[in-house]
């Protein structure tokens, strides 16, 4: 049945790449995978296999491979992608030696693969259950982990139909969870090789701030002017805050749009009352004059948060919010739509009280009142985001504890 769903998914990837750029990138990328292993996989050395499927996920697992590179410097790194959205952002990554997509997970690409590869251990970051490849993996004895997974009961491994599918979960020779949750919902299914190690998604974070960049521009921009950054958003979180925005003009905006395409950006002009200025456009006396900093480009989100006294985290009005801690780590409040449930950090940050979610316009607007209005409130807030942060780093070190031996 597996096999059959994988054979579905692979004839839907192929119709839909006619139709759609990224996964015609996907499935050109999976064509030469086995060609770049074969050039670039050196026989003669042990190699560490991590798999990510975006560039969430990869994000996640960075600070763990990070580590083993810098003490255990004889082991090869081998970095997998299912998504072009991890690979064509990260194919270039130094910290890793072969960089590749993932082939789909039928038999054949999974013996293939590991032929060539020989990896001494593997490890999945977050949601990738593969169960060819984990069944394979397990067949031949190769130890595998899965790093910084979080469970729920309503996923298919938990439902009275997904009992069999459950069985893939017993591959891995430890999992490494972020919360009490997950470790009882395995445990109910006998599955006792887990460990609540957190999530390394927040010791990465900390490494960003550390490794933050200065940018002129933006520092021009601000003015030491009281500003709200906007990261990954999408159209519906726009009309809210832009429409705040536009009736207090006292406030500096960045929005960081999670589209840039060109469209999107000329909406957002649009919409926006006053000089709108673009990064890739700005200049130290056009950006002085602007209202509103729009980044029109990769690269820069995780750096501007920090000259951001309040944070906005698109996706909550669509299929779920963005990076949250990726702007709490500055200590700022984060503001985010209705669609959060599925993120523990996002959940954890309003119950501490440095998050807050909003529903409509007239939920933003009473929100940013206060926070503009009570300098206590808004400092206490920022300060529980930080805190948050920082007291949920240190999953890095669990996990090589327990692996400690093993390199």
């Amino acid at each position: 049945m597996y096999n059959f769903a994988i054979k579905l998914y692979k004839l839907g990837a192929n119709i839909a790449s006619l139709f759609n750029k990224k996964v015609k990138t996907m499935l050109k990328g999976q064509q030469v995978c086995f060609d770049v292993l074969r050039t670039k996989i050196d026989p003669d050395r042990s190699y560490v296999w991590f798999h990510a499927a975006s560039l969430g996920e990869f994000e996640q697992g960075r600070p763990l491979m990070e580590r083993i590179r810098r003490e255990y410097p004889s082991y090869g790194i081998l970095l997998t992608f299912f998504s072009p959205s991890g690979y064509e952002v990260r194919k270039n990554y130094e910290g890793a030696d072969v960089i590749c997509y993932l082939p789909f997970d039928t038999p054949k690409n999974v013996c293939r693969l590991l032929d060539l590869v020989h990896p001494c251990m593997a490890f999945f970051i977050k949601y990738e259950f593969w169960k060819n490849y984990l069944d394979e993996l397990h067949s031949r004895n190769i130890p595998v982990y899965s790093v910084s997974s979080i469970f729920r009961a309503d996923q298919v491994f938990f439902k009275p139909y997904g009992k069999g599918y459950a069985k893939v979960l017993r591959n891995f020779n430890h999992l490494f969870v972020q919360n009490d949750v997950s470790k009882d919902l395995l445990n109910g299914l006998g599955i006792l090789n887990v460990t609540v190690a957190g999530d390394t998604r927040f010791d990465r974070v900390l490494q960003i701030r550390e490794q933050a960049k200065e940018l002129p521009l933006v520092e021009a921009f601000k003015q030491n002017k009281l500003t709200f950054v906007a990261g990954s958003s999408w159209q519906p979180d726009e009309e809210l805050f832009i429409d705040y925005f536009n009736r207090h003009p006292e406030v500096k905006l960045i929005i960081a749009p999670h589209v840039i395409g060109e469209d999107h950006l000329q909406h957002i002009i649009g919409k926006v009352k006053g000089k709108v200025v673009r990064y890739t456009q700005a200049t130290v006396e056009n950006v002085a004059e602007a209202r509103c900093l729009i980044i029109d480009c990769f690269g820069l989100l995780s750096s501007i948060y920090k000259y951001g006294e309040i944070a906005y985290i698109g996706g909550g009005f669509g299929s779920g919010i963005h990076n949250t801690v990726e702007a709490a780590v500055y200590g700022v409040p984060v503001i985010f739509g209705p669609n959060y449930q599925r993120f523990m950090e996002a959940k954890d940050l309003i119950a501490c009280g440095g998050g807050f979610s909003i529903n409509d316009v007239n939920d933003l607007a009473a929100l940013l009142d206060k926070l503009l209005s009570d300098k206590t409130f808004l400092q206490e807030s920022g300060n529980n985001a930080g805190t948050y942060v920082h007291s949920r780093a240190g999953a890095t070190d669990i996990i090589l504890k327990n692996l400690k031996g093993l390199l």
